[in-house]
């Protein structure tokens, strides 16, 4: 079961999105009789460069794909998602700020698992930078409001009301900085794209495919979109919940293991790391997860699996590329 909490997206960062709406995920009607809204999906890329991030097949002449789309790609190439993962490990390269809106429908049919999940990584790793970096902002501002406030100072009024709000957001007392602190925090891109990899099919499940739904969240409520899985079982009312983009389910992740006190052993142990100064680890921190699905230690011995085999410690370390002031 994936414990679901309220989506609220990170104060502080406006994000300017673009594209086409282009379809509607059918979504099943709720107890009350009244049809929910169909949730619009937006099957282009929100980016502020390249606007064109679309599996295009790369042909090899006389090779299993020439003159058929039918068959499985062997190579494809993804404009915009060119960045060296390698280089990005060894801190040589940083990550494109792009915002893939929806995982390219074609995804499957890659031949190539490791280039299936390559694709997979680089499309979900700036998701969880840019909202990783919003926190990181969030954060640097609460320690300065909670300096002036040791020193006496007086708190401006439109400090005043963030801070209330981000106390309320977590509920607690609006002066206690230090716990909004443990509960405003970064979730290791490791451990995003594990649970990521694991939850979706690596971009292919129906779920992404209807509802950018990645980390496999419930909702029980009659106010959000959500999608029946087929194998539900009898009595069960449970949904998965839909986003209108990949970002938005990337938000709510993070904003539900920061919130839920199914994760409260998780928020503890990322707490201890920062306070011995050492890294947020992904892995060390997946142990703590095994109340996210029903199957308990199994999906947490998954998650560790994919983060050691993929080499994915080694993201955690990743940067967004600099944003240019001329822009």
């Amino acid at each position: 079961m994936k414990i679901n909490t309220i989506n609220l997206s990170t104060l502080g960062v406006a994000l300017a999105m673009t594209g086409t709406l282009v379809g509607a995920a059918m979504l099943m009607p709720p107890a009350g009789g009244a049809v929910a809204p169909k949730a619009q999906f937006n099957s282009s890329v929100l980016s502020s460069g390249p606007s064109n991030l679309h599996i295009r097949p790369q042909l090899r002449k006389g090779g299993a794909n020439e003159g058929s789309n039918a068959k499985p790609y062997d190579v494809v190439v993804i404009d915009g998602l060119d960045y060296d993962l390698d280089a990005v490990i060894t801190g040589n390269d940083s990550v494109p700020r792009v915002q893939l809106a929806s995982m390219p429908g074609d995804l499957s049919r890659i031949n190539a698992i490791d280039h299936k999940k390559e694709i997979f990584f680089k499309a979900v790793l700036p998701l969880v930078l840019q909202v990783n970096e919003e926190i990181s902002s969030d954060r640097q501002r609460l320690k300065e409001l909670r300096t002036q406030i040791k020193q006496g100072s007086h708190l401006q009024a439109t400090d005043k009301l963030w801070l209330a709000i981000m106390a309320d957001r977590y509920n607690v007392r609006r002066d206690d900085i230090d716990t909004i602190l443990v509960r405003h925090d970064v979730v290791p891109p490791s451990l995003a794209l594990a649970q990521a990899a694991s939850e979706s099919a690596w971009g292919t499940s129906r779920f992404v495919r209807e509802g950018n739904a990645m980390f496999g969240q419930w909702t029980f409520s009659d106010n959000e979109n959500g999608i029946v899985p087929n194998k539900r079982g009898i009595g069960k009312s449970h949904r998965v919940k839909a986003f209108p983009s990949l970002m938005a389910s990337v938000r709510s992740y993070i904003n539900n293991l920061n919130r839920h006190r199914a994760y409260r052993e998780f928020r503890k142990n990322r707490t201890a790391m920062r306070a011995k100064g050492g890294p947020i680890d992904g892995y060390l921190l997946a142990s703590t997860l095994h109340r996210y699905s029903e199957r308990g230690a199994v999906y947490v011995s998954e998650l560790q699996s994919i983060i050691e085999t993929n080499d994915l410690r080694g993201l955690d370390s990743a940067r967004l590329m600099d944003i240019d002031p001329l822009i």
